[in-house]
């Protein structure tokens, strides 16, 4: 595949956050910055928290197990739960990243399999090679290489092993429903269950209001509720995972709060659905969604009467203060930090893209707890704030060739509503003519109309001047 720039790169939206992975290793970070790179790279996308944070759990749809993940191109491993560790490995030793990785349903074999490829045939076949600081120096230059499912090879292996996973999931809810071994206390009583594990769902369900889904539509029953047991014997409720001091005070809160409910969010929890394995590269909550609009009829559809949308909440590039109007975020940040984003936008001339490189470096530079005007690096967020504010860096920015870098046009933070808002010159200069009022001639006497159009007078200058 030919070398392309990171910033002209053109890929499914999903595949956009999987580059943040390796943008963030610039050129300036050589061999003499590696082990500052170890530390400082961002592995996964980062978001702003739109609801109390309630677990961190990397979600999979990998089987559970002590199988190794061997890398791609060395004899490096690491247990399958560690594939973030070989992640980063990759990225760091050989500058590949993996598209959607976490998609993949069986990561050893996938790996296994492009391992082998890589050693009969040159690597650029298959991958697209992404070149950081295109406008640079050549010697300040990298290349990095994306493995991802626009290649037609990487996609039909991806489907191969989704197909195959799923036939195992099916034939273990199978073994499940025919199994009559089964043997379990509730979690709410004393009752035991024994036979069928529906008897023990549906009893929870009617009789404790706890419901985890249809039976049909749960695998690997007995780990989720091993998995639900454990929570609630470390006091922990299910929903919010808040954890309480003692079993009664974790009963109260449950049953007062209606939080008798697993956390849908939880990631943890997707490989106990059937939905899950059923589509290649969806969720079960966009399978759903699908599912939801076919039931919805046209005419609801064309209801659009209670629809209400949701004010748009942006963050402020310092601190966690968020405002539903870019007015009142602007002045926030003027206030309150001496930051002046109109101000810089003035006085430097700065085009849309580079605005959008500009907050991006500056989120990414406190994000990693370092001051963008200096370059010290702190030990947490709030010590670069004060930094920033003590030594007047605030509206300090180091030279532009630093942040006016490819790897700023990507997010820092993926749902960055502030990046939505920045004004364009461009724009500007358009829409000034959008307030020139447009009178439509009448139309209701066609024969004067022909007689008295202002296209006559442009018919008759056209031919004077032929």
């Amino acid at each position: 595949m030919e070398t392309v720039n990171a910033a002209c790169l053109r890929l499914p939206a999903s595949d956009w956050s999987v580059l943040r992975c390796f943008e963030h290793v610039t050129p300036k970070m050589a061999a003499s910055d590696r082990s500052r790179d170890d530390q400082d790279s961002i592995l996964e996308p980062l978001c702003f928290p739109e609801h109390p944070p309630s677990c961190s759990i990397t979600p999979s749809l990998q089987p559970l197990g002590a199988e190794l993940l061997v890398c791609l191109f060395c004899s490096e491993s690491v247990p399958l739960q560690q594939t973030d560790v070989l992640l980063k490995h990759l990225l760091l030793q050989h500058k590949m990243v993996i598209a959607d990785v976490k998609l993949v349903a069986d990561l050893p074999k996938y790996a296994s399999y492009w391992r082998g490829r890589f050693l009969e045939q040159p690597l650029t076949d298959f991958c697209s090679v992404i070149k950081t600081n295109s406008t640079g120096p050549v010697e300040k230059q990298e290349h990095y290489f994306l493995l991802c499912d626009v290649l037609p090879e990487d996609r039909t292996l991806r489907e191969k092993l989704q197909q195959k996973r799923l036939e195992e999931v099916l034939e273990q809810q199978q073994q499940e429903r025919d199994d009559s071994s089964f043997s379990r206390l509730c979690m709410f009583c004393s009752d035991e269950f024994t036979g069928n594990r529906s008897s023990l769902l549906n009893h929870m369900a009617r009789e404790h209001s706890f419901s985890i889904g249809l039976p049909d539509n749960i695998v690997y029953c007995d780990q989720f509720l091993d998995t639900l047991q454990s929570k609630l014997d470390d006091l922990q409720c299910l929903y919010c995972e808040k954890t309480f001091r003692d079993k009664t005070t974790l009963k109260d809160h449950m049953r007062k709060k209606a939080h008798r409910r697993i956390n849908a969010s939880n990631r943890l929890y997707d490989r106990f659905y059937i939905i899950n394995y059923l589509e290649l590269g969806k969720t079960w909550e966009e399978v759903q969604s699908e599912d939801d609009r076919d039931l919805v009829d046209e005419e609801e559809q064309d209801d659009w009467s209670d629809w209400r949308a949701h004010p748009v909440s942006a963050v402020c590039l310092f601190c966690d203060h968020q405002s539903e109007t870019m007015e009142q975020i602007y002045t926030h940040m003027k206030e309150a930090h001496g930051f002046d984003l109109h101000n810089l936008r003035t006085e430097l001339n700065l085009r849309f893209y580079q605005q959008v490189k500009l907050v991006n470096f500056i989120r990414r530079e406190i994000h990693q707890s370092r001051c963008y005007g200096c370059q010290q690096k702190f030990e947490s967020r709030d010590d670069v704030i004060r930094h920033l504010e003590a030594a007047g860096h605030v509206m300090k920015l180091p030279d532009a060739s630093t942040w006016n870098q490819p790897q700023y046009y990507f997010p820092t933070y993926e749902n960055d509503a502030l990046l939505c808002t920045l004004s364009d010159d461009d724009d500007d200069e358009t829409n000034r003519g959008e307030d020139v009022p447009v009178i439509a001639e009448d139309v209701s006497d066609l024969r004067a109309l022909r007689r008295t159009s202002v296209l006559n007078q442009l018919l008759k200058s056209r031919s004077s001047c032929s």
